[in-house]
């Protein structure tokens, strides 16, 4: 697909949060989550909404695109959590952006964590079949709600909040192109992390017990990392086969900010050397999907992504799926 990236801007809140301030406020030794996270600190929402950070962060890659507000004609959110559950949150965004009614079109894909890859290449396929010239794709998220503080505080302080955004338009021969994608599922680890309530799973009027006990997110840390060790590395190898790249061929690998220990973790599994990642998530914690574009806007505002570089983005998500973007930019 023959698509470029013209724009990319992130935000994040005002409040910045560090792990020993975490300590402190738990009762906890210091050091104590750092040490079990590798997050030193992340930026967590106070006064923002989700849809203020979403439009920030439109904001900024639409100026760094050159690409005025009205000239958008598609707009898709990519969250791992909505703002709510109906409507999608992308029609709020465009609204709150200053699109006029019927401008464009505006919706959700939900991936989880992979819901910017996912958003990404619907945007991609649309433009490429010519239903529209500039799409605006955004993750916002506010991963600071619904987190399992007394129960697995050291699951609790991975997250942290944030946005990040990008326009794509038709690139020209040359220019950039989405060399492959792929998307593999193995649901058998379904339950392996989740947030149960505020969907049709469990009736407020009926379970309110059940509603609320799965309200707060949990994860089984150990079952994702059977899954991924047993798995991740053969989809890695087909994604860059279908691609046509060879390792060494890839010029940077941003991928989604699980943990720090994570991305060690997958750089040994895959082969790729640290200093070919972006790492940023001792920093800003994981901002579930809207951790591999916010990584990206760093990356380009620091000259990683030079024109005809080799990126692929690499991700998991809950379901569990793995995702990635094989893209010449």
């Amino acid at each position: 697909m023959r698509i470029k990236i013209v724009g990319t801007g992130r935000a994040v809140p005002a409040q910045c949060l560090t792990s020993s301030s975490l300590d402190e406020r738990l009762g906890l030794g210091q050091g104590q989550l750092e040490a079990a996270t590798g997050v030193v600190e992340r930026y967590v929402c106070e006064t923002e909404s989700q849809v203020d950070l979403a439009c920030a962060a439109a904001r900024l890659a639409l100026a760094d695109a050159e690409v005025e507000p009205g000239a958008v004609d598609l707009v898709i959110g990519g969250c791992g959590v909505p703002y709510q559950p109906l409507p999608s949150t992308a029609p709020l965004v465009m609204q709150r952006l200053g699109l006029a009614d019927g401008s464009a079109a505006a919706f959700d894909v939900n991936s989880t964590c992979l819901g910017f890859l996912t958003a990404f290449e619907t945007a991609a396929r649309m433009i490429e079949a010519g239903q529209c010239q500039t799409a605006l794709v955004f993750s916002s998220e506010v991963a600071s709600r619904a987190l399992p503080w007394k129960e697995q505080p050291e699951i609790a302080a991975l997250f942290g909040d944030g946005a990040a955004a990008a326009v794509l338009r038709k690139s020209a021969s040359g220019e950039g192109e989405v060399a492959a994608t792929l998307m593999r599922t193995f649901p058998s680890a379904y339950d392996a992390c989740g947030i149960g309530a505020g969907g049709t799973r469990f009736d407020f009027h009926h379970q309110p017990e059940e509603f609320s006990r799965h309200a707060l997110f949990h994860m089984n840390g150990k079952e994702l990392f059977r899954v991924t060790s047993r798995h991740f590395n053969g989809f890695v190898g087909e994604l860059l086969r279908r691609a046509g790249w060879q390792p060494g061929d890839v010029d940077l690998v941003v991928p989604h900010q699980a943990s720090p220990f994570a991305l060690a973790h997958m750089a040994r599994q895959t082969g790729f050397a640290m200093e070919r990642l972006v790492d940023i998530a001792a920093h800003y914690g994981n901002q579930i999907a809207a951790s591999i574009p916010f990584a990206l806007d760093i990356a380009r505002k620091q000259g990683r992504v030079e024109p005809g570089a080799r990126v692929l983005f690499l991700g998991t998500s809950a379901g569990v799926s793995f995702g990635g973007m094989a893209l010449v930019a």
